[in-house]
């Protein structure tokens, strides 16, 4: 039975993950058995996205074709909790990261990763090692992809992706074999694979070129026929303009088709052609998912499925231009007509940005056209611009865009050349007016991170030093700029070891100034400077002031507080912070920092001015009062509020959509960490007057989810604000939410001191409420460290007070207290009908948490008073009220008790079933009553469970 206690008011050497074919795991060779196909697709999920958090409501989507059942959340937290007791302590790590999980593994442990890994870097290869390693890829397939996971959303979502990756390998290895007169072997293998994958030109193009090269002319024009007819039946095209091309070079019998130099597909051009590119950066690691979106983006702009245009966007030194310059080069074979390369000097420091015409000046120069007679007109220059692009298939790369009206002017006109720019900004007048695919990049995960320092810095230093170069990429916010010149900074000293620089780099004060060089122009805070003089001074207030919000995510609710002004405004701010890629927008309606832009902002707000501290303070306070209205009216919908805290009067904030008991729950889950880190920095900034307040009105969101850590955190906090503030009110109701936290996470004698604690101050204070509450907790705990007389007594007290008082809501929670110890005494049905008066006055406050606690404790009564058919029915009750609630803990006991149920009734099955579930559940909440469902899995024959 429970009590309600109250208050007043990368690792895993040795495993192999594969999902090229049926998904497999495999132990030192040896395959690990798994369960049902939702655990196997949840395991899927994050194993396809090594170390990166993979969300709850996006595993939720994906291991469901549908309508996900209400337990959801539950059965996911279960399965993590069973697929980490598989992996044991030296596998590898299933992580909880806000708002779901991470796989920490090598990615090269899986197939994917390294099959792609391998397609990636082939095309540096001369082409007998392409070849070999394109096989190697290939041969990693071993079937359908996820083809036991057919059906599910995940398999809906990764198979095309990664069936498409397969053809493309399939593609240049062919086009590798080919370059190396293998056209024989080609001759036999690739008819089967243009029948099976009928629309793909480049297949059909290469089987036709083979078959020429073997002598089978005829056959090769069949099949430029046949795909043509195919083509305008099915789809109403033509072939396109290659594959054109290469049926006319077989009409003429052109003798170059006969030449195997490696990489020649084409003519020869007569002519010199544009090849502007920069080279491409050295050292350059990770980007497998980008480089893979432009690699699709460039094959279905050949099948006329994209546009010519695509942008890359992302915040200052993330490495738009490196990686713009590495694909770059990886495709200019493409690309025969050339390539044409500008500065567009959107966010140069010393040069104002390139105006289109002077742009264009250069590229038509660069095109051949003498200066004389380059119109005077811009838009005539445009004009011959375009002329001279027609038809040409050209890669035409501007750097560091500034807007969408700097770009337009220097489009092609037709969609045989491509258009690559790079911006701090999203430009999304191209994306509108011209069709732009938009790709934004993100700072490099820790893995990459590392591989970056090693590659550009002292090789090996990082991996003799794994715990500090982890460290050190996470310090550098995995931004690839400050990875560099982290490298750089361990390169011009090699002796310094890696801790040495993440010491230096720990403290934000002196972060950014570390990650300065000599050069100049290569500093991570000039590169932010340059990002944040460019804003409308309304937009750079807010900017300033987002260095203090104590959390790493905000709402627009929280940031029209923090500044002082409307929800309309700040949304309209942040937009244009988002565009400029000063925050991002991680989910919708949720906005963030990265770490170093974090650490920037609050360096722009370290003006020691008198009136400049007076403006952090109240901007600091606004936000805490927003988290104080919003906390109390959300908590309001969960259970009735207990105390004398209402902020519902304060007009000046703007409260977030919280209608319902569910809206509550999704704000409080949604804001959690930001909510802890708000009472720690209202407490660390000596705000004592806000820090408790705000730490009890958590109470009753923390009785539902229960995060001891967190709880036992914020109460300590609070504690400590009631102590300096000399609050007795304060101290009393944080003694009592210590209490009940160490009590509900199974360390009663530490919950006893806290509960003695608040049992003083009430005494002191002379409140009889106040006095009986604390009696409530005493007698709770009491009974669990097995003193019952004791216990008794306190129960009693407390119940005769309540009813005096006439608190029929506390009076519950005394009657439930003093129900625990009358069965343990045996006195059941004195017991029971205690308890029927407590579920009663619970329904009546519509406090469904407590309500599913005492439910479940009718239930165990029953049972043990013979009454199993009401025993169940009351766990089952008991478990629909839970789940409406969303307490996880009180879904748990509810199926312990079908449990017990269902072996009474000698159904074994079902009640191991039961408590499987339960023991999920209770080891994913870190509840000390899992070991209670051990005791009766053991008792079945289940003791490895």
């Amino acid at each position: 039975m429970r009590s309600p206690d109250s208050s007043a008011t990368a690792g895993g050497a040795g495993f192999e993950f594969r999902v090229l074919g049926p998904l497999e795991v495999r132990r030192d060779g040896e395959p690990v058995p798994f369960g049902s196909p939702l655990m196997r697709a949840l395991l899927a999920c994050l194993v396809l996205e090594p170390n990166q958090v993979v969300s709850v409501d996006r595993l939720v989507d994906n291991m469901w074709d549908g309508e996900p059942p209400t337990t959801a959340r539950t059965i996911i937290q279960g399965y993590i909790s069973r697929l980490r007791r598989t992996f044991g302590a030296d596998g590898p790590v299933i992580a909880t990261r806000s708002p779901g999980y991470a796989l920490q593994v090598d990615s090269d442990r899986i197939d994917a990763h390294r099959a792609r890994s391998l397609i990636n870097n082939a095309h540096l290869l001369p082409a007998d090692e392409r070849s070999r390693a394109l096989s190697e890829a290939l041969a990693l397939w071993r079937g359908p992809v996820l083809s036991d996971l057919e059906g599910s959303g995940l398999h809906q979502v990764v198979g095309p992706n990664l069936d498409e990756l397969r053809l493309l390998a399939v593609e240049e290895r062919v086009a590798a074999d080919l370059e190396l007169g293998r056209h024989q072997q080609l001759v036999l293998e690739l008819p089967a694979l243009v029948d099976a994958n009928p629309l793909r030109e480049r297949l059909t193009g290469q089987l036709m070129l083979a078959g020429y090269r073997a002598g089978h002319r005829a056959q090769a024009q069949a099949r430029y026929h046949a795909l043509r007819e195919r083509l305008s039946d099915e789809l109403g095209i033509d072939p396109g303009p290659q594959l054109r091309e290469l049926y006319e070079r077989l009409l003429r019998d052109d003798e170059r088709l006969m030449d195997l130099e490696p990489g020649r597909s084409a003519p020869v051009v007569q002519r010199p052609v544009p090849a502007e590119l920069p080279p491409a950066p050295s050292g350059f690691v990770g980007r497998s998912r980008e480089l893979s979106a432009l690699d699709r983006m460039l094959a279905e702009r050949a099948s006329g499925a994209a546009g010519p245009l695509t942008v890359l966007t992302g915040t200052a030194g993330v490495g738009k231009s490196a990686l713009a310059l590495t694909w770059s080069h990886r495709v200019l074979s493409e690309f025969p007509d050339g390539q044409l390369y500008a500065s567009l000097r959107g966010f140069d420091p010393e040069r104002a940005p390139l105006a289109p015409g002077e742009a264009l000046t250069k590229l038509l120069k660069t095109l051949g056209v003498a200066g004389d007679s380059i119109p005077v007109e811009v838009d005539d220059r445009a004009a011959l611009y375009r002329s001279l692009l027609a038809e040409r298939r050209m890669l035409v790369l501007l750097d560091d865009a500034r807007d969408s009206d700097q770009v337009r002017p220097l489009l092609p006109g037709s969609s045989a050349s491509l258009v690559l720019v790079t911006s701090r900004r999203r430009l999304d007048g191209l994306v509108v007016g011209s069709g732009a695919r938009v790709l934004p990049l993100e700072t490099l995960p820790t893995e990459t991170a590392i591989e970056l320092l090693d590659r550009t810095g002292v090789p090996g230093k990082p991996a003799a030093e794994p715990a500090a170069a982890a460290e050190l990429a996470e310090l550098c916010d995995g931004l690839p700029l400050a990875l560099r010149i982290a490298a750089a900074r361990m390169a011009a000293n090699p002796v310094r070891r890696v801790a040495d620089l993440v010491g230096e780099l720990t403290d934000e004060r002196n972060r950014l100034q570390a990650l300065d060089i000599d050069d100049a122009n290569t500093s991570v805070r000039r590169a932010f400077d340059i990002s944040y003089r460019s804003l409308h001074p309304l937009c750079a207030d807010m900017f300033r002031l987002l260095g203090l919000v104590p959390g790493h995510t905000f709402t627009v609710h929280a940031v029209a507080a923090l500044c002082g002004t409307d929800v309309s405004s700040a949304r309209r701010r942040l937009r244009a912070l988002g565009l400029a890629h000063l925050v991002g927008e991680p989910e919708p309606g949720r906005y963030g920092m990265h770490d170093l832009l974090r650490v920037y902002a609050r360096n722009l707000l370290a003006d020691p001015s008198e009136q400049e501290h007076g403006e952090r303070c109240a901007a600091l306070r606004r936000l805490l009062n927003y988290y104080l209205v919003a906390a109390d009216h959300a908590r309001r919908f969960l259970r009735p509020a207990r105390d004398d805290l209402d902020f519902s009067a304060d007009a000046t904030v703007t409260r977030p959509e919280v209608h319902d008991r569910d809206d509550a729950l999704e704000w409080f889950d949604a804001e959690w960490p930001n909510l802890v880190a708000a009472v720690r920095a209202a407490n660390a900034e000596g705000l004592h007057e806000l820090c408790w307040p705000l730490v009890r009105l958590q109470f009753n969101y923390l009785m539902v989810r229960c995060p001891w850590e967190d709880w036992i955190r914020i109460y300590t906090d609070g504690a400590d604000s009631a102590g300096e503030r000399d609050d007795p009110g304060g101290r009393l109701l944080m003694a009592a939410g210590l209490g009940v936290a160490h009590a509900r996470s199974g360390s009663p004698e530490e919950a006893l001191a806290h509960y003695e604690e608040s049992y003083r101050i009430a005494a002191l204070l002379d409140d009889p409420s106040a006095l009986a509450m604390t009696r409530v907790n005493m007698g709770s705990v009491l009974y669990r460290l097995e003193r019952y007389a004791e216990a008794q007594v306190h129960c009693q007290e407390a119940l005769d007070a309540y009813r005096l008082l006439g608190d029929r809501y506390f009076e519950a929670g005394a009657l439930n207290n003093l129900a625990q110890v009358e069965q343990v005494n045996g006195e059941l049905e004195s017991a029971l009908a205690h308890l029927r008066e407590a579920e009663a006055m619970y329904r009546e406050a519509d406090d469904l948490d407590t309500l599913a606690m005492v439910l479940n404790n009718c239930g165990e009564v029953s049972m043990e008073l013979g009454l199993a058919e009401d025993g169940r029915r009351y766990h089952h009750e008991a478990l629909d009220v839970a789940l409406k609630c969303g307490s996880a803990l009180r879904q748990a006991a509810a199926y312990l008790g079908l449990g017990d149920a269902a072996c009474r009734r000698g159904d074994r099955e079902v009640a191991r079933t039961r408590w499987e579930t339960a023991l999920a559940i209770f080891d994913a909440e870190g509840s000390p009553r899992a070991a209670e469902v051990r005791e009766r899995l053991r008792g079945t024959g289940a003791a490895g469970v």
